[in-house]
């Protein structure tokens, strides 16, 4: 499996979201479990830009796709 080219700490960054290991979890557990009648870039926590950003880089499948479908399987686990 290729790893990817960018980390999920990196696209909290991306985000202009804090972005250390603990500041991610913490952000993740905060959120989850995103209901399923939501695309990630849907849900209500995002600002206009960052759900734009997210929806841009799953459309395109661009290189941020990977680990921004990480980020959309970590907020679906149940807690």
């Amino acid at each position: 499996m290729d790893t990817p080219i960018h980390s999920i700490n990196n696209l909290f960054k991306q985000l202009g979201l804090p972005s250390d290991t603990a500041e991610v979890d913490a952000f993740i557990e905060m959120h989850r479990p995103l209901p399923d009648h939501y695309l990630l870039q849907e849900a209500p926590f995002w600002t206009a830009s960052q759900a734009t950003f997210l929806a841009e880089e799953i459309e395109d499948d661009a290189d941020w796709a990977e680990v921004v479908d990480e980020l959309n399987a970590r907020l679906r686990e149940p807690t």
